[in-house]
């Protein structure tokens, strides 16, 4: 009796675990070719119009998000652009964006470009067009401000230049995991925090290198090279995607496949891609303007924990120091050396999970462990921004994590992101203040405990919609893989 397809016609030997079949492939035999049978056979019937439907609805959703934003902009306008009422209801209507905001500030509003005439001083100001993020986001900013004469205008150009990237994120989404890719489609966070700040083209690129490594048909070597350079510009948009590089090129190295010698040649080509990206996108900059390029990582340094960051550190450990300047110094070192301790601390962890994982399994883990990376930086860094919750939803999305924890995190980054806008309105009417930092905490806390759940799942989920398998013996561990 036929139980359907033949190994031979689904997978190769070149082909990831879970990539799409390949004609003309080889038989494999054992546990690892019937993995990448089920995977296969679990991408294979990703239906046209599931991914049309994702489409539509991320568009809904961005309409959304920026009705939301723009609720705040537009009518009357002072003489430098900003819109009149901005400062009344940013905060009690919960419409504040940063894009809004930074209209005026960085020079932006002068139409000057970035970084080449800019520097910082020594109180901590962006001169000259500098701002606070890498190129790329930069000339994203530039462009948006593009014939716009006030912060309205701004708002939509940027909102058009920066649409498109949400949508192709959701296309990925949706041919990677399904039905699962409605989350990011239509969930609260793309209305929350899709033009909250310039993060959807940095989330697009850490999920078209998961694409790409995954549901393409090259080589490892050639897969990891690719998804290396998109993991590079993410690296020039937003620092955060050059974490997942190191899990990436692990994974390069321990290879696919029944047998697999350790690549080092692939791994070291990986990396070299990556470094020559982000050398060759920063270097017009750093040789044209050093000063300005240099003073968004500075701006970055001297940021401290405070009650705008949002994080475990300040809601923590700031009440157990003086009020005094004297206290605020001592805290703010304490955490200026705590913060990275820890990530680091926690980065190795991972990796080294990781490690264990593919000993059990044959595969590094590469999504999960930049997965668990990923709420290690979000939890233990000094700023946690409402907008990162963005770039956790592709993870959420990916990797089969249980529905309830998902729901649940939903809930608590809703706390903060609403609840901390009504907390500074709060703050500046003297009313219902109790309350609304109640609210702030528990989507602080929440958020942290639930950030620390998830470093865990992340590293044993398998990614969604390939079915899971029955326990097996490894035959090997990558200690025991040959080296050539």
């Amino acid at each position: 009796m036929s139980t359907g397809p033949a190994v031979s016609d689904l997978v190769s030997d070149r082909e990831s675990p879970w990539s799409a079949p390949a004609r003309g492939s080889e038989a494999v035999s054992g546990r690892d070719a019937d993995h990448r049978l089920r995977a296969a056979t679990a991408r294979r019937f990703v239906r046209p119009s599931l991914v049309l439907v994702v489409f539509l609805l991320c568009a809904l959703t961005l309409i959304l998000a920026y009705a939301n934003k723009a609720r705040c902009a537009g009518g009357e306008f002072y003489g430098d652009g900003r819109s009149t009422a901005f400062d009344v209801v940013k905060d009690s209507d919960v419409c504040y964006s940063d894009i809004q905001f930074l209209w005026l500030g960085r020079e932006i509003d002068q139409h000057v470009f970035p970084y080449i005439h800019g520097g910082i001083t020594a109180a901590g100001e962006l001169t000259g067009g500098a701002v606070e993020y890498p190129v790329l986001s930069g000339l994203l900013i530039w462009l948006g401000a593009i014939g716009a004469g006030n912060d309205a205008e701004f708002l939509a150009h940027s909102a058009w230049l920066l649409a498109p990237f949400g949508l192709l994120t959701a296309v990925l989404l949706a041919l990677l995991a399904g039905r699962a890719a409605l989350l990011w489609a239509a969930g609260p966070p793309l209305v929350l925090y899709g033009f909250h700040n310039w993060d959807l083209p940095v989330v697009c690129t850490v999920v078209a290198a998961v694409y790409v490594m995954t549901l393409t048909r090259y080589s490892i070597r050639i897969r990891g090279v690719l998804a290396a350079i998109l993991l590079g510009v993410g690296f020039c948009l937003k620092l955060y995607p050059g974490l997942f590089l190191v899990p990436l090129l692990i994974y390069v190295l321990i290879g696919e496949g029944p047998v697999r010698p350790r690549d080092v040649k692939g791994a070291l080509l990986a990396g070299a891609a990556a470094v020559g990206t982000v050398v060759a996108v920063n270097l017009p900059f750093v040789l044209f303007g050093y000063e300005g390029w240099r003073a968004s990582f500075t701006f970055q340094q001297l940021r401290t924990a405070d009650i705008t960051t949002n994080s475990v550190w300040y809601w923590g450990l700031r009440p157990l120091f003086d009020a005094d300047s004297a206290g605020e110094r001592s805290f703010q070192d304490l955490v200026s050396f705590a913060s990275p301790v820890l990530m680091l601390a926690a980065f190795a962890l991972a990796l080294w999970l990781g490690w264990k994982r593919c000993a059990e399994t044959g595969s590094y883990p590469w999504i999960g462990v930049s997965g668990a990376l990923l709420c290690a930086f979000m939890a233990l860094h000094k700023v946690h921004s409402p907008q990162y919750t963005l770039w956790l939803i592709p993870f959420l999305v990916l990797l089969a994590v249980p529905w309830p924890v998902v729901g649940a995190y939903l809930v608590a980054d809703l706390a903060i992101g609403v609840g901390v806008f009504r907390y500074f309105h709060a703050l500046a009417t003297g009313h219902g203040v109790e309350i609304s930092e109640s609210i702030v905490q528990f989507g602080v806390w929440g958020r942290a405990i639930l950030l620390g759940i998830l470093f865990f799942l992340f590293l044993r989920a398998r990614l969604r919609g390939v079915r899971p398998e029955p326990p097996a013996v490894p035959s090997y561990a990558p200690g025991a893989l040959v080296a050539v």
